[in-house]
């Protein structure tokens, strides 16, 4: 037993110096800065001291400007009296504004029978009716006006800075100083000097503990705000250099050396008790490596705790976390004011520090408990589930959603429920006026006016919505079968007539998707017709020239076309299979792009070269404007090339003879797009979008070569590309149009 309570006790004493070294590194970091200084004098807080002081010494002393001599200086400029008179607008609008102002306080005077008034408002109107007429009449009269304005301005000026005086006087009774200028012989300073003696006799370290230089210009600087005043009046301010200082004999009861003397104690407190701390932490870190560091929780206390929610033990280790930096924070804040009242302040930091520590000890002892949970997982998220927080906020989702069902469910549709409200209000009505003409039959002549007036008018459209919702019933029941017939009517804008509108798209899409489905079908049957055709044609080929070589009596020329033309189905055969297996891997989607910056100027220029030869031995005559400037794009190569190759390929292969071939690139804002147009030497009849179905051609009798994956292949890799690729037929004309995004 005394064994645990010395370790209980050991581990406090630890926490104790591991809150007090905490206490000394957030006080050292806070206030640190401030007292790295070697006294008061050089701090940031007494050179602020010397400027004001400074601004006051030339405000009251060096550049003193009585308020006679500075009234004397003001002016007034021509600009000045335009301002002044038209500050308000020109002289008729100012009358006419004069005179509304006065006739309210007129017409309120002789509402009051109130004469005296009313002659002393009207001698006032016409006095500043006068006056204006004067400042816009005479410049003489409006520099006088702007000249008492500007006295009046100044005298409130030197009545204000009095309340400075004091605090110069102030200073001046703690500061030594001496100030000359150049411009002028006179001396100012307030150090007594006697007859043999200079001012380096008296402005050195031996008298002072502090001297500092100081020039005073005479600019519009921040420093110097308050002769701002005189700046826009005189200009006759000097410039002064000269030393401020702070004699040694200086009393320990003015404020300067009560400030110094106070940055002297704290400055020495303060890297103590930093010293103090930083030797707590070693102590403390010594004293955890000897004995361990949270204390054993296997407390009588400890399955008690563990029976509460997880999170409401992770919200208390959390509390008593914040509490206990609190405290810490409480400490910093009060240090400064132990000076101010040794005993309660340090009584204060005391408490605080064994409440921060009791804190500390508190938030690691649940901060182990709860971390031996978090070392079994699956545990700790069955603890979670079964958390308070989680249990009220599932509760709280559970009524939210109830909520939000019940409310949507009572307005899905808001018409259908006043009307419906309407009804029973009118029917429970009725039912009312036939019970008042059973209390007296006096009510049964109004009962009948009523019944035929309301009654049979709703009977009649109850009747007409239910016919109304047996026939959309009955369409829907012929539609389940497959039976599509005449599309319902729809009349109004209740929600039986929208869902018969909906039921008239919903057969119209069946209508679509059955349509959709017979061309389906239709190509299916044409890709495998086609497919058989494309590949059983060089096959055949194959096996007959193979069976024209078995024969011996094959002539070596023949047996060598033989082998050429085996060869040249071969290379066919193979060419449509590899552009199977190519349409195949890219509409699976199971293709990588390898992108990167591309000129696509040069690469569609690389595949015209391509066919080159071709080109030359054709009749067709290529056109290619826009092809000077290099246009990029972030793409893979290899892939765009087989998009032009294919193209291009088509152009030669179905283009009429003779006729011109445009091909051109264009770009607009992130797009470019690049077009191919010729004339078609066959009638284009089918369908253009299914020009881009595996096996069809242009050709549909299918004597051209090629394997009519072509134009799907590229549509493919166009579409990996998020670009588009699409085709316009107009006649003969026959245009393809590719438009990608270009690189940023």
């Amino acid at each position: 037993m005394a064994t645990k309570w010395r370790n209980r006790l050991g581990f406090g004493v630890r926490a104790f110096l591991f809150t007090f070294g905490l206490s000394g590194f957030l006080i050292v970091s806070t206030y640190g800065s401030n007292y790295v200084y070697r006294d008061y004098f050089h701090t940031p807080q007494f050179r602020n001291e010397l400027n004001l002081f400074a601004q006051y010494l030339n405000l009251f002393e060096l550049n003193l400007i009585p308020l006679e001599k500075a009234k004397q200086s003001l002016t007034v400029s021509q600009d000045e009296i335009d301002e002044y008179r038209n500050g308000l607008g020109n002289v008729t609008d100012q009358i006419t504004f004069l005179k509304n102002e006065y006739e309210q306080l007129l017409n309120e005077a002789e509402s009051a029978n109130n004469r005296d008034a009313a002659e002393i408002y009207l001698a006032e109107r016409d006095r500043k009716i006068e006056e204006i007429a004067q400042i816009f009449k005479s410049d003489d009269y409006a520099r006088a006006k702007i000249i008492a304005d500007k006295e009046k301005s100044v005298e409130e000026y030197y009545r204000g800075r009095e309340e400075y005086y004091l605090d110069f006087l102030s200073y001046k009774g703690q500061l030594q100083y001496y100030f000359t200028s150049g411009m002028s012989d006179r001396v100012y300073t307030n150090i007594l000097l006697a007859d043999d003696e200079s001012i380096t006799d008296k402005m050195n370290s031996h008298y002072m503990s502090y001297i500092s230089s100081y020039s005073i210009p005479t600019d519009n600087s921040d420093s110097y705000y308050w002769l701002r005043h005189y700046d826009r009046r005189v200009n006759s301010l000097l410039p002064f250099k000269g030393e401020i200082a702070v004699a040694r004999d200086l009393p320990s009861s003015s404020s300067i050396g009560i400030k110094y003397k106070k940055y002297e104690q704290e400055q020495i407190a303060l890297w103590a008790y930093g010293l103090a701390s930083l030797v707590s932490l070693f102590a403390c870190f010594l004293l955890m490596r000897k004995r361990g560091g949270a204390p054993a929780t296997a407390a009588s206390w400890v399955p008690h705790y563990n029976k509460l929610p997880i999170d409401v033990r992770a919200v208390s280790t959390i509390l008593t976390g914040w509490a206990t930096l609190y405290l810490l924070f409480s400490i910093k804040d009060r240090f400064l004011q132990v000076w101010d009242n040794p005993f309660d302040s340090g009584w204060r930091m005391f408490i605080g520090m064994a409440a921060a520590a009791a804190g500390l000890v508190i938030t690691l002892v649940q901060g182990k408990l709860i971390a031996a949970r978090f070392r079994d997982w699956p545990y700790m998220k069955q603890e979670w589930r079964s958390g308070l927080l989680n249990k009220v906020w599932q509760s709280v989702k559970t009524q939210i959603l109830r909520a939000k069902n019940s409310l949507t469910d009572a307005f899905l549709s808001t018409s259908t429920g006043v009307q419906l409200f309407i009804v029973l209000t009118i029917i429970y009505g009725l039912g009312l006026a036939a019970l008042m003409t059973i209390v007296d039959p006096v009510f049964v002549v109004t009962y009948f006016v009523l019944l035929a007036a309301i009654g049979l008018p709703l009977l009649m459209v109850l009747i007409k919505r239910i016919g109304y919702f047996n026939r959309i019933v009955l369409k829907t029941s012929e539609l389940a079968v497959g039976k599509l017939g005449q599309d319902l009517g729809v009349s109004g804008k209740s929600v039986l007539a929208a869902l018969a509108g909906n039921i008239n798209v919903l057969k119209q899409g069946v209508t679509t998707l059955q349509n959709e489905q017979a061309k389906s079908e239709r190509l299916k049957t044409e890709l495998i017709t086609n497919v058989s055709h494309d590949l059983r044609t060089p096959l055949t080929s194959i096996i007959t020239y193979t069976e024209l070589l078995k024969k011996e009596d094959v002539s070596n020329e023949n047996r060598i076309a033989y082998v050429e033309i085996i060869d040249q189905k071969s290379q066919r055969l193979k060419v449509l299979i590899d552009d199977l297996f190519e349409v195949s891997k890219m509409a699976s989607g199971n293709v990588e792009l390898n992108k990167e910056k591309v000129d696509l100027v040069q690469l569609l220029q690389q595949t015209l070269a391509e066919y080159d030869s071709a080109i030359r031995n054709s009749s067709l005559q290529f056109r290619l404007p826009n092809m000077k400037m290099p246009v990029y794009a972030s793409v893979d190569g290899q892939k765009l090339f087989r998009v032009f190759d294919n193209l291009i390929g088509n152009v030669l292969k179905y283009s009429l003879d003779n006729s011109r071939v445009y091909i051109t690139i264009q770009t607009a804002g992130n797009q470019v797009t690049i077009s191919f147009k010729n004339v078609s030497k066959y009638e284009m009849s089918e369908n253009r979008d299914e020009l881009f179905e595996r096996f069809k051609r242009g050709d549909s009798s299918r004597h051209t070569e090629g394997s009519g994956l072509g134009l799907a292949i590229a549509k493919s890799i166009v579409d990996l590309h998020e670009g588009n690729l699409a085709i316009e037929v107009d006649g003969d004309l026959f245009k393809v149009t590719l438009s990608l995004k270009v690189r940023e």
